[in-house]
């Protein structure tokens, strides 16, 4: 299973990864409802912890994260971080999935085809 070091894990990531989980944003919690419990036929985790990243949804399976970008995220450092945040997990083996807020929340059946043509394209057997 693809994760953190435990030494990381319980120096910062476990509790920034429990309080994240208690307290979604509006879109993480609706995506959420349609990945959680294998409703597309794999096992999504949420907040999981990787490398030194704390990532919104991954399915270990596909090496598939998913991460849902509110509008901080528009700002330049924040984009900047983001891009090589997406560089380190990509050198990692994982594809990075990134929706808008308002895409998840508005947009929910494109982003959930969208999830499973990837998921496809990750699992012959899907």
């Amino acid at each position: 299973m693809y994760t953190t070091d435990a030494k990381q894990w319980a120096k910062s990531s476990k509790e920034y990864a429990r309080a994240n989980r208690k307290d979604p944003t509006p879109a993480e919690k609706h995506l959420w409802q349609e990945l959680r419990a294998h409703k597309l036929g794999v096992q999504f985790r949420r907040q999981h912890a990787i490398q030194q990243f704390i990532v919104d949804f991954v399915c270990l399976q596909a090496w598939l994260i998913i991460e849902v970008d509110g509008s901080i995220h528009d700002d330049v450092s924040q984009a900047e971080y983001d891009g090589g945040r997406t560089h380190d997990l990509q050198e990692a083996g994982f594809l990075v999935l990134r929706f808008t807020n308002e895409d998840v929340l508005h947009n929910t059946p494109q982003v959930l085809h969208t999830i499973i043509e990837h998921l496809k394209m990750l699992l012959p057997t899907y």
